[in-house]
């Protein structure tokens, strides 16, 4: 009894969804396990990076938008402890092109043990809670994601510092949308939250993607009278200009390539990083600087103090930047210097391959099993296929039905007519027809009543037209038999009708249920290389989704299979019946009434 009790659990616990952590609140009916993993197998950040905002990238490969709200105001990021609400801001959300990139403000980036939240959808009452004010730290002084188009960047802090000049949009960046730098520079706000002060700290970064590789290429640029802050690429090679000095050069970044571009200043050094790590520095002091800067070109300087006004302007002209060509995305402006660590996530955690993020199978409140998982995640040429491949199914279980039924009332009724047929032996051969032996559904189903009907019919045929049957020729004989055997073939021909759709059904369902594999997996790494993410739990949701297609043809065929092989056996022992009862027949005909008979003596007639 305990032996069946505990298998009868773990049957439960294969199909139930697991219980071991309680659901945030009842209104929301799933959730999906979001791990963040700063590892060394995984976004290998190297020390604790603290809070960072870290990019949530959904995609047809790791999430299914159904049950989800169609601008994502129902999603909810929570702690492992299921209590605590995380904030977030939604940079793009299209359930259409089964895209969205969320911004999840993760309290704590551990490079020790992965941190698990929970991502809560599916309440199509709940009001709208994304929120970059709070999603980015108030050391955050501007951060620009460039989802608006052809206007103005916007500033998704609190301090509101948008940018005073319209950007030229461009689409599929590294991360959404971006904008295309080289023709004038974004002109930053010189307001009081962007002022630096002497010696004081700092911290920017952003993505870029050159077109072309010239010569001192400006990407951010600040001056103020002497002050001067520029960060840029000279032949391909990023640099950092401090009042003046210049860094060596360090690690280089490629054209038509995304790399991530960050300064940062701390105390008498200025650090240049690429990729989230750091590359060259220069030993300088921040000066004081409150004028507007410039993304995409040299900024204009302020109005130097009037005695060093011909030395200041020369050395402004002398120090003129090249405007930067190409696409720029996520510029990012600290009033702190970032740690290195948190550095190295957001470059990690934003790439197109980013291994920081792991998402887990989605759960459902009131219970799916793991099957219902693959359903979920079924695209809408998968559903075609399953459709076509149900429709087959039932027309071929509704033949295997109406022919099973149909062979076992033809069989029975053949058992009870052969039963009186020979117990009327010796009796002449018409008597069943003429009496009311055999009962009327023995009539309607037997395909050997039908067969020895047309039987008498021709007998009787004959003998209105004056044929003796007291002696039956043995053309006569023939005549009957060819008779019985039309209807022999006309029987195995209704026996046969719609047998060969149970064939097509064996034979093609296969076939399609490949055919949307073949389809389903193409879609997969298509997805899969345009959002970047090549991991199992991007793809794996998918994969499995495109083998149900194979599943679902081998599902329906094999049944088509087993009741062919079945429904062939019936009726070739029906056939067997017909061929034999034709024989009988014909036998007792010629015994009886045929030419050759020994007729009886005059005293055998006495």
């Amino acid at each position: 009894m305990r032996r069946i009790l505990f298998i009868v659990l773990t049957l439960l616990s294969t199909l139930l969804p697991s219980l071991a952590h309680a659901w945030w609140q009842p209104e929301w009916s799933y959730r999906k396990p979001v791990t963040i993993d700063g590892g060394p197998q995984a976004g290998a950040i190297g020390s604790d990076a603290g809070r960072v905002p870290v990019l949530v990238r959904l995609h047809t490969g790791n999430f299914k938008f159904e049950g989800v709200s169609e601008t994502g105001a129902d999603l909810r990021f929570v702690a492992a402890d299921d209590k605590t609400v995380l904030n977030h801001q939604i940079e793009q959300f299209d359930p259409l092109l089964g895209i969205a990139l969320v911004w999840v403000d993760v309290p704590n980036v551990s490079a020790g043990t992965p941190q698990k939240l929970w991502m809560y959808y599916g309440n199509p009452k709940a009001p709208a809670s994304g929120n970059g004010q709070r999603s980015f730290d108030p050391d955050y002084t501007l951060v620009y994601h460039f989802a608006e188009g052809a206007v103005p960047p916007r500033d998704t802090t609190a301090y509101a510092n948008n940018g005073q000049t319209a950007v030229v949009p461009v689409e599929g960046t590294v991360i959404g949308k971006g904008a295309q730098l080289g023709n004038g520079a974004l002109m930053l706000p010189a307001t009081p939250s962007l002022a630096v002060q002497a010696g004081g700290t700092l911290t920017f970064s952003a993505w870029i993607k050159p077109d072309q590789l010239g010569a001192r290429q400006a990407i951010y640029a600040r001056r103020d009278g002497a002050g001067e802050l520029v960060v840029g690429i000279d032949q391909g090679v990023p640099f950092v200009q401090v009042n003046g000095q210049r860094s060596t050069p360090g690690q280089p970044v490629q054209a038509g390539q995304w790399s991530h571009i960050a300064v940062k200043a701390e105390g008498d050094s200025v650090a240049l990083y690429v990729g989230g790590r750091p590359t060259v520095s220069v030993a300088a002091k921040l000066a004081a600087m409150n004028t507007a800067a410039a993304i995409g070109a040299d900024a204009p300087a302020a109005a130097p103090a009037p005695a060093a006004n011909a030395t200041a302007t020369a050395a402004a002209a002398a120090a003129t930047f090249a405007p930067f060509t190409g696409a720029i995305d996520e510029v990012r402006l600290s009033k702190v210097a970032r740690t290195d660590a948190l550095l190295l996530a957001d470059a990690v955690s934003q790439g197109a391959e980013s291994r920081l993020t792991v998402f887990g199978p989605d759960e459902q409140q009131a219970g799916k099993s793991h099957f219902g998982f693959i359903l979920a995640a079924m695209p809408l040429d998968a559903w075609i296929v399953v459709g076509l491949l149900g429709l087959m199914m039932a027309v071929s279980w509704a033949i295997m039905i109406a022919k099973g039924r149909h062979y076992g009332a033809t069989a029975r009724a053949n058992t009870t007519f052969i039963e009186h047929f020979r117990e009327a032996a010796g009796a002449p051969l018409d008597r069943l027809a003429t009496n009311n032996t055999v009962p009327q559904e023995v009539r309607a189903d037997s395909s050997l009543w039908r067969l020895y009907e047309v039987a008498v019919d021709e007998m009787r045929r004959r003998h209105d037209r004056g044929y003796d049957l007291s002696a039956v020729s043995s053309a006569t004989i023939g005549a009957i038999r060819a008779a019985m055997d039309g209807v022999m073939v006309r029987e195995i021909e209704r026996m046969s009708k719609r047998m060969n759709w149970l064939s097509t059904t064996i034979e093609g369902a296969p076939y399609v249920g490949l055919f949307g594999t073949v389809i389903g997996i193409m879609l997969v790494f298509v997805v899969a290389a345009m959002a970047g993410a090549v991991d199992i739990n991007s793809v794996a949701p998918g994969m499995a989704a495109a083998l149900l297609c194979t599943a679902a043809g081998l599902g329906v065929a094999i049944p088509a299979l087993f009741g062919y092989n079945w429904l062939a056996s019936r009726s070739d022992a029906i056939t067997a019946d017909m061929a034999v009862f034709v024989d009988e027949f014909v036998t007792r005909l010629a015994e009886e009434q045929g030419e050759g008979r020994t007729r009886p003596t005059a005293s055998a007639r006495a």
